[in-house]
């Protein structure tokens, strides 16, 4: 996992698992890392966007696909990306 990677990780978890303890300090590795507030905020908005399918997905009782078709997704998106 490359640095700039490994930086947002640790500040999504922070906001994922305690923001009450997020500090403007908290983004200082990203920024360290070479991530602008563009990037920054791109990680942030699929953080909240991800929380949100997830509790949907939660209330809503959505279908969990089986190993295969998580599979069969992966091979597609490495080959074609999200086109």
């Amino acid at each position: 996992m490359d640095e700039q990677t490994r930086a947002a990780l640790g500040l999504l978890e922070i906001v994922t698992l305690r923001p009450e303890e997020l500090r403007a300090a908290d983004f200082e590795p990203l920024r360290r890392a070479g991530l602008d507030d563009e990037a920054i905020a791109d990680a942030l908005q699929v953080c909240a966007i991800f929380s949100i399918y997830t509790r949907l997905a939660d209330a809503l009782g959505f279908d969990i696909p089986p190993a295969a078709a998580f599979a069969k997704s992966a091979e597609m998106l490495l080959s074609r990306g999200y086109q």
